[in-house]
């Protein structure tokens, strides 16, 4: 009898402890969005939506750090949302003109952080031959190449770009 009543007691404690830590995984941060591979920190991967039937996307970082004493470049990335992913960097000539262009690699020096890869900043990764629209609040996997660290899978989470949500704010 005493060993089942403890056995019966032991079910109970054990459920409460399952649902105890169910709870405490569900309270991690939300907002928690950053990844690392080697010395280097990936500070919250996010892409714009898009149109129906757009053929491309645009991918930002808010930020990229090298904490490590080498330079590392970020060579490339792949997705199964797009046929492929090309690195482009945006620049204005002297008459005013915007010209994007595709580059091989951004260099990351040792020590430093890049925040020219978010929303109208130097650099973007361009989403080549979307399989699937980018709609608000989707994640999808991407995964980002680097010559020294390695390749890194992260999330990213479609979210409208700040001055678009700010120009849809209505009261």
């Amino acid at each position: 009898m005493k060993f089942s009543s403890c056995r019966a007691r032991l079910g109970r404690g054990l459920r409460l402890v399952g649902v105890l830590m169910a709870g405490a995984v569900g309270m991690a941060p939300a907002g928690a969005h950053d990844f690392r591979v080697g010395d280097l920190f990936i500070d919250h991967p996010y892409a714009t939506p898009t149109l129906p039937g757009a053929r491309a996307g645009v991918l930002y970082l808010r930020a990229l750090r090298n904490q490590g004493t080498q330079p590392d470049r970020l060579l490339g990335a792949r997705t199964a949302v797009a046929t492929s992913v090309e690195i482009h960097h945006r620049h204005v000539n002297g008459q005013g003109v915007m010209h994007m262009r595709a580059v091989e690699a951004i260099d990351l020096p040792a020590g430093t952080e890049m925040k020219q890869i978010r929303h109208a900043g130097d650099y973007h990764l361009m989403l080549v031959g979307l399989t699937q629209p980018l709609e608000t609040g989707s994640r999808f996997p991407v995964t980002l190449r680097f010559e020294r660290a390695g390749e890194r899978e992260v999330m990213v989470e479609v979210q409208p770009s700040r001055a678009a949500a700010a120009h849809d704010h209505r009261h």
